[in-house]
Formats: structure tokens, C-alpha cells, sequence
């Protein structure tokens, strides 16, 4: 089963209808796409690293005097957001992007 796994994966990236769409869905190098994977990526998982407790602490506080239903909501996306710093997952992933981008 092994063996006829490997020829199938194979076959299927020496196919030119995968190899054309695998090159479709690569941005094109441009600095809109350089600019969103770091702003939008990577930006966010470096705050979270240095200020999420900090971030976190100052979204509980505000949160407990909130007066309006916006502001519960933009306290309470902050705290989901950075109670738990950074993720390795997606600053490693934006990396990737990167450099899938240049290569």
C-alpha cells in the first residue's frame, strides 16, 4: 500500500494541471504582498510576545467600566486575542509566507 501511495503522490506533483495551479495561488512579489503578511501576521504575534500581558491586563481593567456594548466587545477581543502572548504557529507561518513569496 506504501509503495502505490508514493507513485500516486509522485504522479500527482509532476502533473502540469497541479504544478500550474500551485503557481496560481502564489502572490505575485509586490509590496502589498510583503507589506500584508508582515502588518497583518507577523506584526501581531511580535506584540503579543512583548506587550500581551500587559495588552491583557489594561483590557480587564477597562473592561469592568465599560459603558457601552462596543467597548465590551473590543475589551473582550483583546483579551482573546493576547491573554496568551504570542503563537509560534502563526509567526512561523507568516516566515513561511515570506518566503514562499520569494522563492
Amino acid at each position: 500500500m506504501i509503495p502505490t501511495f508514493k507513485t500516486k503522490l509522485k504522479n500527482i506533483s509532476q502533473n502540469p494541471a497541479t504544478r500550474k495551479a500551485l503557481h496560481s495561488l502564489k502572490p505575485e512579489k509586490s509590496i502589498w504582498g510583503i507589506l500584508g503578511v508582515l502588518v497583518f501576521i507577523i506584526l501581531p504575534e511580535v506584540i503579543g510576545f512583548i506587550w500581551g500581558s500587559e495588552l491583557t491586563e489594561y483590557a480587564k481593567n477597562s473592561l469592568a467600566t465599560a459603558p457601552f456594548l462596543m467597548e465590551r466587545i473590543y475589551f473582550k477581543s483583546l483579551i482573546w486575542l493576547f491573554e496568551d502572548g504570542g503563537s509560534w504557529i502563526n509567526l512561523s507561518l507568516g516566515v513561511g509566507l515570506l518566503v514562499w513569496l520569494f522563492f
